[in-house]
């Protein structure tokens, strides 16, 4: 096995002879242990070693990875962060070219190192794995430093452990700026050391810093601020003061008409309420983890406080934003191209996540949408590869995939399972790599297997019970769907679960045939029984199970999405999916729309991006948000979050389907109505720029 490392992992000492725990199990199985009040959480530690260099010519490259996180620094100035949340068995490392901050004779690398602790979506964390390894390469290729025991750390002890944000996600940064650092004691050797490391290095966040775009000093003596959109970011402040000052500090992503004007009790349930206590003289706070949010009101415990400097310290993945860019008669429309470039540029950290706010995870049926609408904006498939292979490196909790990929919450949803050879596909129609696409098919037909096992004689999944069935999310916008969606599901066969089935079987033999594998044509057998048991003749429509009257929306689209429709029955299907309309959540309107625009209803479909009816993206807009959300309004889920890509369905829709652009640069007929007017756009592909004036 290839050595990743010659450094080791060093820690602190109260980590150093724990044994790790075992943090996977199928969701609807008992841990393997039991979270106590004892567990180490929320530990902040700065682990540093000095060195003298004699600088030669070339390149100096770092090699480094943290559990759970890091923030690193040379000579003071920061290098980078990481790594991208991972399993175990190929847990992610990054690369940074350190050679302009190296300087001839003595130098010293340090590293911010966080243990959260907590079980989420966000890392594998609670595992009592903590620590940081490191190598420094010089031009010729000889490792010159590497993490070992002559390294030394201390705890920081400015951070209190009161409280935390949504979903056990983050905790509160309180920081108490008068308890200096301790004394710096000698690394600790990590003694159970069973992590793999991936194959290549991962990519970083881009970081920077902004300012407000507005600020205003409120009658009571706060400071509000104005970020102009909804950010990703950290804070970071520097203040004069007197010790045992403070700063409160708000923020969120509305305004609100209390006496500090932002909304810091947000509806995704995070209460960004912080305090920041001063020594004497200027003090500087850079908050280690990231928040979402737009507005900011600060405020100081005295008039003698003085806040020299307010920033945002943004993060995202890569992302120009210039690379896909839409002018259009129709402001409404491009009102919707923005607002969803926005969800999905600020979504995008290291992994895709489903809001940075209130859970921080990358959900597998997510990334269908996400992936899609990112892949179009910048060109680049790197995280939609990465995404895969998280999804596929699930299988060793489950062959039937995980939900929840690379955190420690343990969550299984069959819709998006289902999901997989979709993103394989668009893999491929992207890159052409039939490598690898042939690499992940024997996950894609492990992943069949597992759900081959609830199928009952004639083919269809009846009782899926050892995952969530999804059919949508909010419960209220799944259209009266006629089954009970209890966890575990109970017996019998419905639509959507087997729709998706039947998809994810005919697009593993499309697979097949791109890598010329024989098949049994399964997929087509299989959707005739599909439409036996589900396709109402005497209606026109699918029913929602075997036996019911009703009709739902979500029951009708999947069958055009994956092109099973029985024929001659198209119009009907359409006429009932436009006169139903934007009946679902913003998740499943991208399988409405683009299963909509297979039967030919284009006009209608661009109707759907640019209405303005309550259930749209313009009702968004019209909300106040500046990213696209988690629901279709503000009000329309008790827990909303401001920034959620999965709701960027228009981008891939309107591209793909209303512009007839293809991932290698194919330009067909496009379906834009006349009532448009002038569409102008540049779009990434395989093989460059695609330029669209019409």
């Amino acid at each position: 096995m290839k050595k990743t490392f010659h450094g080791k992992w060093i820690c602190a000492e109260e980590f150093s002879h724990l044994i790790p725990r075992n943090m996977y199990h199928k969701e609807h199985s008992p841990a393997l242990f039991n979270l106590s009040e004892n567990d180490p959480k929320n530990l902040h530690y700065i682990f540093k070693k000095s060195f003298t260099l004699r600088k030669t010519p070339g390149r100096y490259i770092l090699r480094i990875s943290a559990d759970d996180y890091g923030k690193y620094y040379l000579n003071g100035n920061f290098i980078g962060q990481g790594p991208t949340p991972g399993y175990i068995e190929s847990y992610h490392y990054n690369e940074f070219d350190v050679t302009d901050l190296l300087c001839n004779g003595e130098n010293e690398l340090s590293a911010h190192i966080y243990y959260q602790g907590l079980r989420n979506r966000v890392w594998i964390s609670a595992d009592l794995r903590m620590g940081l390894i490191a190598d420094l390469y010089a031009p010729d290729g000889k490792v010159i430093l590497s993490t070992d025991e002559s390294w030394t750390y201390t705890e920081l002890k400015n951070y209190s452990t009161t409280g935390f944000y949504g979903e056990l996600v983050q905790f509160v940064e309180n920081y108490d700026s008068r308890i200096s650092k301790g004394e710096f004691k000698k690394a600790f050797l990590k003694q159970n050391d069973d992590i793999i490391f991936a194959d290549a290095p991962t990519r970083p966040v881009d970081v920077y810093e902004i300012e407000p775009v507005r600020v205003e000093k409120l009658e009571n003596g706060a400071i509000f601020c104005d970020f102009g959109t909804e950010k990703t970011a950290t804070v970071r402040l520097v203040a004069n003061g007197k010790s045992g000052d403070e700063i409160r500090i708000l923020c969120g992503e509305e305004v609100d008409e209390n006496e500090y004007k932002v909304r810091y009790m947000m509806r995704c349930n995070c209460l960004y309420d912080e305090k920041w206590i001063l020594a004497d003289g200027e003090n500087t706070l850079d908050q280690f983890d990231y928040k979402a949010f737009r507005y900011m009101t600060l405020v100081p415990s005295s008039e003698d406080v003085d806040i020299k400097s307010i920033k945002a310290v943004v993060r995202h993945m890569n992302f120009d934003d210039n690379a896909c860019t839409l002018e259009a008669d129709d402001k409404v429309l491009e009102a919707v191209f923005d607002l969803c470039k926005n969800g999905v540029k600020y979504g995008s950290q290291e992994v895709f996540v489903d809001c940075p706010s209130r859970e921080k995870g990358q959900y597998a049926g997510d990334m269908t949408v996400t992936s899609g609408a990112h892949l179009w904006l910048t060109g680049d498939v790197y995280m939609l590869e990465k995404g895969i292979l998280d999804h596929a490196r699930s299988a060793k909790i489950c062959k039937g995939l995980m939900a929840v990929l690379s955190g420690a919450l343990m969550q299984e949803i069959a819709d998006y399972s289902l999901q997989f050879p979709l993103l394989l596909l668009r893999h491929y129609a992207f890159t052409g790599n039939k490598e690898f696409l042939a690499s992940m098919l024997p996950f894609a037909e492990d992943m069949l297997a597992h759900f081959a096992k609830y199928a009952r004689e004639d083919g269809l999944l009846d009782g899926v019970k050892d995952k969530w069935n999804l059919v949508d999310w909010p419960r209220n916008l799944r259209d009266s769907y006629d089954f009970e969606l209890v966890k575990p599901i109970g017996d019998g066969a419905h639509n959507v679960i087997n729709a998706f089935y039947v998809g994810s079987v005919l697009k593993v033999e499309e697979i097949k045939d791109i890598l010329g594998i024989p098949h049994q044509n399964d997929g087509k057998k299989l959707a005739e029984v599909f439409n036996s048991a589900f396709f109402r003749k005497d209606l026109g429509v699918y029913v929602d199970r075997e036996g019911s009257d009703h009709p739902s929306l979500h029951s009708n689209m999947l069958a055009p999405f994956f092109g099973f429709v029985p024929k001659g029955y198209e119009e009907s299907v359409a006429a009932h999916l436009m006169n139903k309309g934007m009946v679902c959540g913003v998740y499943m309107s991208y399988f409405y729309m683009r299963g909509l625009c297979k039967l030919g209803k284009h006009g209608f479909v661009y109707d759907l991006i640019t209405s303005k009816g309550e259930n749209s993206w313009y009702n968004m807009i019209r909300d106040g948000a500046t990213a696209c959300i988690e629901a279709w309004g503000k009000d329309k889920k008790d827990n909303t979050s401001f920034c959620h890509p999965w709701a960027s369905a228009p981008i891939t829709v309107l591209i793909e389907d209303l512009l007839g652009v293809s991932f290698d640069g194919t330009v067909g007929d496009h379906h834009i109505p006349e009532i448009a007017g002038h569409i102008k756009m540049k779009i990434p592909t395989a093989i460059g720029e695609v330029n669209i004036d019409i």
